[in-house]
């Protein structure tokens, strides 16, 4: 029988301080790792609903917070797309053992891609929705017009309104940091394991485009685009994650 996860997060402490906070339900292989998105946590509606499925069908299931969100220690300011990847390589390093599967959402698919090259021979598969590859370019830098790039330059973060909620808050590290991760000038893109991306073609945050985009990247031939005609970045309608679950449950079937 599969124990339920505590109520209370455990902690991973990392070499410089950081504590990430997870929850961990164990039980069969492939793991199965989730990968928020920017400014999200593991308490989101996918996280929590891969949880439940997890638990259900018995499969080892992590989630877990990157510095700077939710439960994990940190400033959210001071987060680069390295320092939370490598936060994901330590995840996958230290809290997991034998062939695992990703799945990442918007920010969290980047990070997942990013992981799967660091670490190949760990990676059954990889499961990414809304992927938003390369996003603090063309989300971030490119969106501002030439008066607010110079304020950032000179200030080094602004905030940003969201429709989510708080305002984002921007910094230039983060811009500068990400351009030494981004994947979509790379010719190819050396992951050979079967990957799934789910993108709905109504978002208005991250262009289902840059999905098509990866996937043409991938030197996997075992590479499919679901498209959700009426899809929202999001993804969490109850029809959208029936679609997640089902999808992922065709990866651990090896379909």
């Amino acid at each position: 029988m599969i124990s339920p996860e505590s109520s209370q997060p455990a902690r991973l402490s990392l070499a410089d301080g950081t504590t990430l906070a997870y929850h961990r339900i164990p039980g069969s292989a492939p793991g199965v790792i989730f990968l928020g998105g920017f400014t999200s946590d593991m308490t989101g509606t996918k996280a929590t609903t891969l949880a439940q499925w997890c638990r259900q069908r018995g499969q080892a299931f992590i989630r877990f917070d990157y510095s700077g969100h939710g439960a994990s220690s940190g400033r959210f300011v001071d987060g680069t797309i390295g320092r939370w990847a490598s936060e994901a390589l330590a995840v996958l390093d230290q809290l997991t053992e034998g062939p695992q599967i990703l799945v990442g959402s918007s920010m969290g698919a980047w990070l997942m891609l990013l992981t799967a090259l660091a670490r190949p021979e760990r990676i059954r598969s990889l499961l990414g929705l809304a992927c938003a590859a390369d996003f603090t370019r063309y989300l971030l830098w490119d969106r501002l017009d030439p008066p607010l790039q110079e304020r950032l330059r000179r200030e080094r973060v602004i905030t940003l309104p969201s429709s989510y909620g708080e305002p984002y808050v921007i910094a230039m590290d983060l811009i500068e940091e990400a351009a030494r991760h981004r994947l979509l000038d790379r010719p190819v893109l050396p992951i050979h394991c079967p990957v799934r991306l789910i993108h709905g073609m109504n978002d208005v945050d991250v262009p289902w485009q840059t999905s098509r985009h990866v996937l043409e990247k991938l030197a996997s031939p075992n590479v499919r685009l679901i498209l959700v005609k009426d899809g929202e970045h999001t993804l969490s309608r109850e029809s959208d994650l029936r679609l997640l679950t089902r999808t992922l449950g065709e990866l651990l079937d090896g379909e």
